[in-house]
């Protein structure tokens, strides 16, 4: 049984970002947050394949990952214009410093770190990671999230998503942190 976090009633202040691997629970975790806050929940990878009509992967083939990049950059600067939202970044946004700087300016953000065997539990039968269409698909993500943990662990908040955790309770945590960095309020 997992650790429960108590229900709170909250308000968002600011734009929150979830960052983290792909696998860590971005979205899931994003859409039971916003639920919770009754804010909009906003995934910068959906809305690229809704603006393109491609998905994340055909984009790879067809253009290439340095075109993905520029296109997942416009989108999120877009989505942080609007009101406050729950925002889900694909796990590579915030290795561009340009988009950390933007992110960090204009959102509160916030790293899913996870370890390798949860991710690895989480992705190993899902076909839509064009990163990990390789030979040794495990080795490959753990190769990723060797690069990127130094990264992601410049983002100003954190949790360590545990693999005991349901959905709700790693959003309620997330909330707890986020009312303690000033991101979120209590309403009483």
């Amino acid at each position: 049984m997992g650790e429960s976090a108590p229900e709170l009633d909250a308000r968002l202040l600011r734009t929150v970002v979830l960052i983290g691997m792909m696998g860590a629970g971005k979205t899931a975790v994003g859409r039971a947050l916003a639920a919770r806050l009754g804010v909009p929940m906003r995934d910068s990878d959906a809305e690229i394949v809704e603006r393109s009509q491609l998905s994340i992967a055909e984009i790879f083939e067809r253009y290439g990952e340095p075109f993905f990049r520029e296109k997942e950059t416009q989108v999120i600067a877009r989505l942080l214009e609007g009101p406050p939202c729950v925002l889900s970044t694909g796990g590579g946004a915030w290795m561009s410093e340009r988009n950390r700087a933007l992110l960090t300016e204009k959102a509160s953000v916030l790293w899913l770190e996870a370890d390798l065997e949860l991710l690895w539990t989480r992705v190993r039968h899902k076909t839509s990671r064009p990163l990990l269409r390789t030979a040794d698909p495990r080795q490959s993500l753990a190769d990723i999230l060797s690069q990127r943990s130094p990264v992601y662990a410049l983002a100003p908040l954190r949790i360590h998503v545990r693999p005991e955790w349901s959905i709700t309770e790693t959003a309620g945590h997330v909330l707890r942190i986020l009312i303690a960095a000033g991101a979120a309020e209590e309403v009483k």
